[in-house]
């Protein structure tokens, strides 16, 4: 455990290198889909003494976290597959892979997808006589967070699985709930978003459909574990 803790924590500071040096340009990278959305002649601006360097620099680690996940997600694997059975590790590892692969893809979804089109109404929004101009330690911790809240939500087809694999949960049971769930994960998409329409459904929809696709893989992989 010792070992595979000390490969994770070195494979953070090594994707933490590059970023460190190029901070600066990670954030502006970040902060575009804001920048794009403010009115002209305004900008971001920095209300501490240090918070131009620190705020890259912070959000530097936590990009590196995250690119860093899967080799961290890896060693954890490494750890406690010798203890699985083999049926266990047949679909324990797919699930691993998938879970990476969607928490990367609601990261992207938020970044390309959400940011414009929620900056833009925040923008348009703004009262006459009021300059848009957001501290950029205010936006880091909000663009995070708003990245945690979209990768956490694209695991849900991975929920449903695991539900299912593990007999909590029957597949039937779940489709016939579809209703509620529909109307929990809006709730859920108001709470996780800032409060406008347009964010909650550009949440709320995709976790709805990848609920459905979490639903039909979970009626495949139930019937590749009966017996032929």
């Amino acid at each position: 455990l010792r070992d595979r803790l000390l490969r994770a924590f070195l494979a953070v500071i090594v994707a933490f290198v590059p970023f460190a040096f190029f901070s600066n340009e990670v954030f502006t990278f970040v902060a575009q889909p804001l920048i794009d959305q403010l009115p002209k002649g305004a900008s971001l601006i920095a209300t501490s003494v240090i918070s131009p360097f620190m705020t890259p620099f912070k959000l530097a680690f936590f990009i590196a976290l995250f690119a860093a996940m899967p080799f961290v997600l890896y060693q954890v694997w490494a750890f406690i597959a010798p203890g699985l059975y083999r049926h266990e590790k047949r679909f324990a590892l797919p699930l691993l892979i998938s879970s990476i692969i969607l928490f990367y893809v609601g990261i992207a979804f938020a970044y390309f997808a959400v940011f414009p089109v929620m900056f833009q109404f925040f923008a348009s929004t703004t009262p006459a006589g009021v300059t848009m101009m957001t501290d950029i330690t205010s936006y880091m911790d909000f663009v995070l967070t708003m990245f945690l809240c979209f990768g956490l939500a694209f695991e849900v087809p991975v929920v449903v699985v695991l539900l299912v694999l593990t007999g909590l949960v029957k597949v039937d049971k779940l489709a016939e709930i579809r209703g509620y769930v529909l109307i929990g994960i809006f709730v859920i998409a108001a709470i996780l978003t800032p409060p406008d329409a347009i964010s909650q459904t550009i949440m709320a929809v995709p976790m709805y459909l990848l609920y459905e696709w979490g639903l039909a893989m979970a009626r495949l992989m139930n019937r590749m574990r009966q017996p032929a």
